[in-house]
């Protein structure tokens, strides 16, 4: 028989299972993206494992496991399911226990985890009394994690005007935020509140929930991406619910922020932005791809100092919830001797599991996008936003296009001809992708990149937050003072 229960009596909360007969030779939670162990004592006829809800990876603090669903593993004996628990506040997050499954939730008060309590607190802080704090709400992906174009800004504005408060929306605090700035969990009162009473927003998608602006309010739209595919009013099919929706969406926003001309012409088109502000700055995300270095990643990753790198990073389909698998990344790190980075996209993080292999690194839910392209010494994407990221570092960009005539015709269409302007080979197969890389001679696309670098990366030249945090401050948006 295996007892359970929950305990916070260290740092971190734990779960505590109790077994009578042989002990369990190990004992741990296993999720999509994270995996803990417990600590297993106990001597004879009973035995005892703590296994913490807890969890560090890539070099950083132990923090809250993420949410989502976890299976308990027991090796070693023929294990009863515990005895089930109900779902219990543990401070930084929530958990149960149900058979061999453990759930794991934000720590949100369930008083509020619904479509009522949510109402009552947007009218609370839409309609609360007083002004605006000198302070700084930041959002990148829905509060998957601190990244981006958000970052950058964060960073350089702590650097600039370190007396401003800085919130982060965060899905739960498995999420890092920047060093001195304040992690707010999405849905939670104190969400709410800093939602409501930020004088800038700086956001990088849309505003979820329910956005009452406030007099004196700014929302600083970053985007995240240079677009290939179509987007919002541009997509195909007629859908007057999605036309709503995308206007309704971009009148919430006072300044749109591109990475170059090209962008900015595709962007205020797309979303209806065509007499608001539209800053033309170069992409914040992109200035350590110039200025920084990636001895900290590769030591984060575990990543040796002579191996070479590529980086697998697909965008996401509309069609289907995971990642696409066109590639066998322990296959392509054997046949190119390299380490194989593979990174999801960000709505691909919460479905789907690790990819796992000799010299395989997942890497979907690394924080920092940037970091992961500067590391890489060559890129393998498809159709994501990231080729026009990678090529201001000048590297290698092949392009594992499969599915092309499906994605451009019939999920999301393009707005140029890929094929034709691309820096780098298209490939249709594992194959040709391990021969492209191979056989790479950069001179062969030497002009086709250059006139890319040109229209793309003519602003990312390490100084775009720099840029941006100016305008921010010059325009009085939040005081240095």
């Amino acid at each position: 028989m295996t007892t359970s229960s929950f305990t916070t009596d260290g740092e971190d909360p734990a779960l505590v299972l109790s077994g009578t007969g042989p002990r369990p030779t190990a004992v741990a939670l296993a999720g999509p993206r994270a995996r803990v162990e417990a600590r297993v004592t106990g001597r004879g006829k009973t035995w005892r494992a703590v296994i913490p809800l807890a969890a560090a990876r890539w070099g950083g603090p132990a923090l809250p496991l993420p949410t989502g669903t976890y299976r308990l593993v027991m090796e070693g004996i023929e294990a009863d399911p515990p005895e089930p628990l109900a779902l219990a506040q543990l401070g930084t997050l929530r958990a149960s226990v149900d058979g061999f499954e453990v759930r794991i939730g934000p720590p949100v008060d369930p008083a509020y985890d619904s479509g009522e309590g949510q109402d009552a607190l947007e009218r609370r802080y839409a309609t609360r009394p007083g002004g605006l704090e000198n302070a700084v709400f930041f959002e990148s992906f829905y509060g998957r994690n601190a990244s981006c174009n958000p970052l950058a800004i964060d960073r350089e504005l702590a650097r600039r005007a370190p007396e401003v408060t800085r919130y982060w929306s965060v899905v739960d605090l498995s999420v890092r935020v920047p060093d001195g700035a304040i992690a707010v969990v999405d849905g939670s009162p104190e969400w709410w509140r800093a939602r409501g009473a930020s004088r800038l927003l700086v956001i990088n998608d849309w505003l979820r929930r329910r956005f009452s602006r406030r007099p004196g309010q700014v929302v600083l739209q970053t985007w995240h991406g240079t677009p290939l595919k179509r987007l919002a009013l541009h997509r195909p099919g007629f859908d007057p619910r999605r036309m709503v929706a995308v206007v309704r969406e971009s009148r919430r926003w006072n300044v749109l922020l591109a990475q170059n001309p090209y962008a900015s012409r595709i962007l205020t088109k797309a979303y209806a932005f065509l007499t608001r502000p539209v800053w033309v700055e170069g992409y914040p995300r992109n200035d350590v791809l110039v200025t920084g270095g990636s001895d900290e990643t590769r030591t984060a990753l575990g990543i040796g100092a002579a191996e070479k790198v590529v980086l697998y990073a697909p965008t996401w389909r509309d069609d289907r919830d995971e990642m696409v698998d066109f590639i066998d990344p322990a296959r392509l790190a054997r046949e190119l001797d390299a380490v194989v980075l593979v990174r999801g996209h960000s709505r691909t993080l919460q479905p789907g599991h690790d990819a796992e292999g000799p010299r395989v690194v997942d890497v979907t839910g690394f924080p920092d996008t940037s970091q992961l392209l500067l590391l890489a010494d060559a890129l393998v994407t498809d159709y994501s936003s990231v080729m026009f990221d990678y090529s201001a570092t000048g590297k290698p960009l092949f392009f594992l296009v499969p599915d092309m005539e499906h994605y451009r015709g019939e999920l999301r269409g393009f707005y140029f001809d890929l094929a034709k302007y691309a820096p780098g080979p298209l490939v249709r197969t594992h194959d040709e992708l391990v021969a492209a890389v191979r056989d790479h001679d950069p001179s062969v696309y030497a002009e086709k990149y250059a006139r890319w670098r040109a229209q793309f990366n003519a602003r990312d030249d390490g100084r775009a937050s720099e840029r941006v945090v100016s305008r921010i401050l010059d325009q009085g948006f939040v005081d240095a003072d």
